[in-house]
């Protein structure tokens, strides 16, 4: 009798497809590695982001310049790298980092430290992290430097 299959499917037996079936057992995993690596790095980067604008806000609140129209905070925020970053509105980052100028030691004299901290809310996985129990992160990153003049175009507070 003449087998109507093509002679490469012919033989094969009862594993026929099993290669196919492992794959798809095996592919939601990798494809939650591979999505969270990617989350992390952009985790990653936005917190480098907030470093250096923490870094850049106390250095301009040391020396007591204000480069922008506005407050120094807004300056500052307006230097993110990233849309998301500076203006929220994503699942990822849902409302833009807050940037807050404080003097720790209460006064405001040359030499008294000045500290700039950059935060913001981070959502993990935003597409899987309910399901996952995975849910959000504050990321904080602060800088602090002292006081070379005294602050006359700015002033302590968040934005």
């Amino acid at each position: 009798m003449r087998s109507f299959l093509p002679s490469r499917l012919a033989g094969r037996g009862p594993e026929e497809g099993a290669a196919l079936v492992e794959f798809a057992l095996v592919l939601p995993v990798l494809l939650v590695l591979l999505l969270g690596m990617l989350d992390f790095g952009k985790a990653f980067n936005y917190w480098i982001d907030q470093t250096h604008l923490a870094n850049e806000g106390a250095r301009w609140a040391a020396v007591n310049k204000n480069p922008g129209g506005g407050t120094l905070q807004q300056y500052v925020r307006s230097q993110a790298n990233t849309p998301e970053l500076r203006d929220g509105g994503t699942a990822s980052v849902a409302g833009p980092i807050q940037i807050c100028i404080a003097f720790p030691n209460g006064t405001s004299q040359v030499g008294d430290p000045v500290r700039v901290t950059a935060s913001t809310t981070y959502n993990w996985l935003p597409f899987l992290g309910s399901r996952l129990g995975i849910a959000q992160t504050t990321m904080t990153a602060s800088a602090t430097m002292r006081l070379e003049a005294a602050p006359s175009v700015y002033g302590a507070g968040c934005s």
